[in-house]
């Protein structure tokens, strides 16, 4: 079948563009964190004291997570920092 426009008629609507949502952030809790950067938990609480790792964030009580863009970020800035050390 064929389809023609007239002057009245408007032209066939585009397809929608999937809507792309800001990627959700995580809260990853000791455990996780200790597997995934592959320190201990004293390790991450003496970088902590010492500004050296991401703090992290209270959930109430005695919960806290650390925000898991945060731990990526600062595995990233090692990774980074391997290069440097290497050239030194």
């Amino acid at each position: 079948m064929h389809t023609t426009l007239n002057a009245h008629s408007s032209p066939p609507a585009a397809p929608a563009m999937p809507v792309s949502f800001p990627v959700q952030e995580r809260f990853m809790r000791l455990p996780e964190v200790i597997h995934v950067c592959g320190l201990s938990r004293s390790t991450i609480y003496d970088l902590i004291s010492r500004s050296a790792f991401p703090a992290q964030v209270s959930l109430g009580g005695k919960n806290v997570a650390w925000l898991a863009s945060e731990v990526s970020a600062w595995m990233n800035a090692r990774i980074a920092a391997r290069g440097q050390e290497r050239a030194a």
